[in-house]
């Protein structure tokens, strides 16, 4: 092995991903607007849903319950008839249409227990799943209210004080910013690397390769520190501009340890990549077997939800990849400020696993070459 072949060879990858456009818009996209757009549109609250009403009661409590919608949690009511409930649930114009009888608040008053008619498009999964919530409580707040003369709150006989640690704003801007730059980086550096490999394959390079003095190790360590390069360069910068400066996101922990993390992070997955490149015959074939890693790795890694609330016989079968140990150092690191005291062992898992895959993408690597 040479170190001057290693790094030549990078370089000749990087030279590659330069004369490749649509590699260059991925990663400009994937590390700058699409962690913009996905953080700040997060759809765990109910955010300006669209609703309708039909007042047929035209009564002060009626007009009261529609006055109770308002931004932002929905847009302002369209007051329609009967009639357009049917065709705006249809054309996907509301997700709520609320239905008020005639004679509502004179049954109310009279105690005779009337019924408000809730219409919910339940394919708009988020919206109609909180959204339900939301609209009976305010219809219930309003007809209490207006039943009981006045508007009062009632006193709990146990007073919760929340401390909300860590995110004391409950922003979910905060958490989904870094856990979009942590996919990410797994998502860029498998296409990058295994992109490489199999453009080499289709461009006939890899044979010329083959006929100069250099090893398979050679080759494949020298796409995996170029491409792991691009992408904690990128992942960097995502970090300092996007995250920090324009979610202004606080970093609690030290970013250059979350770094040292990501560097082992891509050390294994760029050897994920040779590995799936050396499986796949071409590029359509790559993107297949993207999809068959990539989904579940970033779904039960515990980006998305937590590994507590996955059954434990997947949380020990998901131990084995290394973004469950990159999701919990970088949680530790970027929300909870923990040093390498805390983070050693993903560190040491990071490492383990790394190694594991670059030695088995290397021995499928050469088989493929032979």
């Amino acid at each position: 092995m040479r170190i001057a072949n290693i790094v030549n060879l990078g370089i000749k990858e990087l030279r590659g991903l330069a004369r490749d456009p649509m590699l260059l818009v991925l990663i400009a996209y994937a590390f700058t607007l699409s962690v913009y757009s996905a953080s700040t549109a997060m759809p765990e609250t109910l955010n300006k849903a669209p609703i309708a009403i039909v007042d047929e009661d035209r009564s002060p409590l009626s007009t009261r319950i529609v006055a109770a919608f308002y931004p932002p949690y929905f847009v302002a009511p369209q007051l329609i008839t009967p009639t357009e409930m049917d065709q705006r649930m249809d054309a996907g114009l509301d997700t709520f249409a609320i239905d008020i009888p005639p004679d509502f608040q004179r049954d109310l008053l009279a105690g005779r227990s009337p019924t408000i008619q809730l219409n919910v498009d339940a394919t708009r999964m988020t919206q109609a799943f909180s959204g339900s919530g939301y609209v009976q409580s305010i219809v219930t707040g309003e007809v209490d209210a207006f039943a009981q003369r006045y508007r009062s709150a009632a006193t709990p006989p146990v007073d919760l004080v929340l401390r909300a640690r860590f995110n004391p704003e409950l922003n979910r801007a905060w958490f989904g910013s870094v856990m979009n730059v942590i996919n990410n980086i797994t998502m860029l550096s498998i296409i990058l690397t295994g992109a490489a490999l199999i453009r080499e394959r289709e461009h006939g390079t890899i044979e010329h390769l083959l006929v100069m003095p250099i090893t398979p190790f050679e080759i494949m360590t020298s796409k995996v520190w170029s491409m792991g390069l691009v992408v904690l360069l990128a992942s960097g910068f995502s970090l300092a501009v996007v995250v920090q400066g324009l979610l202004q996101v606080p970093i609690e922990g030290s970013v250059w340890l979350f770094m040292l993390g990501a560097a082992l992070q891509l050390f294994a997955t760029t050897s994920m990549g040779i590995f799936l490149a050396t499986l796949a015959g071409s590029m359509p074939q790559f993107g297949l077997l993207l999809m068959l890693v990539l989904l579940p790795l970033q779904v039960l890694s515990g980006a998305t939800t937590p590994r507590e609330s996955m059954p434990e016989v997947v949380q020990t079968i998901m131990l084995a990849a290394p973004n469950t140990h990159f999701v919990m150092l970088a949680q530790s690191i970027l929300y909870r400020g923990a040093g390498l005291g805390v983070v050693w062992p993903q560190f040491a898992a990071l490492i383990a696993i790394g190694a594991v895959l670059f030695t088995y993408s290397l021995r499928k690597f050469r088989a493929s070459l032979r």
